[in-house]
């Protein structure tokens, strides 16, 4: 059954969800710590970007309820990172893999993390 998309954005949603608005903004920081970047607000996601998309961050509960990660950090690389953290990893086109991270705590987002998103920053500086 698909899901309806509801009436209000992303911004509006992260004003009613005080868990996915603060993990928003502890993927903001890492982010925002690999470099300068422009970041581009959608009604379903933030996107960030350097001379191509580098990481994107997106709440699930605005679609598929409570029982859905409060949020989801995707980055892209170069490379695939073989790790049971990941809760998808997608090629969509040769040589730029997609990674998928729930983030259900601050923790989640931890040094390993920090430095996988420096990494898709660089990356994306290149292309």
């Amino acid at each position: 059954m698909a899901q309806t998309v509801p009436r209000t954005g992303l911004a509006e949603y992260f004003r009613k969800d005080r868990v996915s608005a603060r993990l928003r903004d502890v993927a903001l920081h890492v982010i925002r710590q690999s470099g300068p970047s422009t970041m581009r607000t959608s009604r379903s996601q933030i996107a960030f970007s350097r001379r191509c998309a580098f990481a994107w961050i997106w709440a699930p509960r605005q679609y598929l309820g409570p029982r859905a990660a409060p949020l989801v950090l995707s980055i892209a690389l170069r490379r695939r990172i073989r790790s049971s953290r990941w809760k998808e990893v997608v090629e969509p086109q040769p040589g730029r893999y997609m990674h998928h991270l729930e983030v259900r705590d601050a923790r989640d987002v931890d040094a390993s993390v920090r430095r996988w998103v420096a990494e898709a920053w660089k990356d994306a500086g290149k292309r």
